[in-house]
């Protein structure tokens, strides 16, 4: 289907209204599309929860939002919560507040391994799992690919032990794509952690296609361009498209481009604002944009 006709613009601004009022009741008492871990076969809620900078918070009053922000994560179906010992507090404050959290059990929790040599990865995730108060950590990633080959050895006994359910690595820079790849040819990885969003779609090139190849699972960070796309877009009327997909924001058209991509398993995008969260997840469910339709909205971004 072609690109929407601009002329027609403030037509299609009316009937997205109409449909996205009528989509919107029906796709909310939806359960949250999942997608399959191709290595272990276990399904996972799309959208998640990312924690770079938005859960670096001190204990007191400032985490509470951050607190429904997890509780609105859980009752919209998502599960998956990622971090990193970068991230400053962030650790700390997941581990904390999940405490607190009913229905904090099924929590996927992802965090990283971000040093270098092998005594000091190994203390760096003893000191996650505290910090988190996790006896076990669902996905173990190595952050930006540093100190990779050591930290991956461990990264194996440690998932044999049960200690970690799965292992990956990360990178967020088109220039670490040759690298990034060379792992995900050589290595049995079980996540790969990249960014991705409508205006960043290099990883469409080779890393996609080759996690789909290879049976990696795909954790997409910044899905909105680190936040400038999404604020670029704010006061833009939504394109005809969103109401065809039942989106009645640009954050869950965003993530709808992205979750249309086969190869994506789930996005992460950070946020501290509890609404923030609920608008997230809300593009977890009703129908993902196919082929067509993804030309579709970045043909409405071009536009301008």
């Amino acid at each position: 289907m072609p690109p929407p006709d601009l002329s027609r613009a403030a037509f299609l601004r009316l009937a997205a209204g109409a449909v996205a009022a009528r989509t919107a009741g029906a796709v909310a008492a939806e359960p949250m599309l999942k997608r399959t871990i191709p290595s272990t076969g276990r399904t996972l809620p799309v959208v998640g929860c990312g924690t770079w900078r938005t859960f670096d918070v001190a204990p007191g009053p400032g985490r509470e939002p951050l607190a429904q922000v997890l509780r609105t994560l859980f009752a919209a179906g998502g599960s998956v919560i990622d971090s990193s010992p970068m991230y400053g507090r962030s650790e700390e404050a997941v581990g904390d507040l999940l405490t607190g959290i009913d229905g904090h059990a099924r929590a996927f929790v992802a965090t990283k391994v971000w040093t270098t040599g092998r005594e000091a990865g190994i203390d760096q995730m003893r000191r996650s799992l505290t910090l988190l108060q996790r006896e076990r950590i669902e996905l173990m990633q190595v952050h930006n690919l540093l100190d990779w080959r050591t930290h991956l050895a461990t990264l194996r006994d440690w998932k044999a032990e049960g200690r970690i359910g799965h292992l990956g690595v990360t990178h967020y820079t088109e220039s670490a794509h040759d690298a990034l790849e060379a792992v995900m040819r050589a290595e049995a990885l079980d996540f790969v952690q990249i960014n991705y969003a409508l205006d960043d779609r290099a990883v469409e090139r080779r890393i996609l296609p080759l996690a789909a190849e290879r049976g990696i699972a795909v954790l997409v960070n910044q899905p909105f361009g680190g936040g400038g796309l999404l604020r670029g877009l704010r006061d833009r009327p939504l394109p005809g498209v969103a109401a065809e997909l039942g989106c009645t924001s640009w954050a869950q058209l965003l993530l709808k481009f992205v979750l249309g991509h086969p190869a994506v398993t789930c996005v992460i995008p950070g946020t501290s604002r509890p609404a923030h969260m609920a608008d997230n997840a809300a593009a977890g469910r009703g129908p993902l944009p196919d082929a067509a339709m993804r030309r579709r909205i970045l043909a409405a971004w071009e536009a301008g």
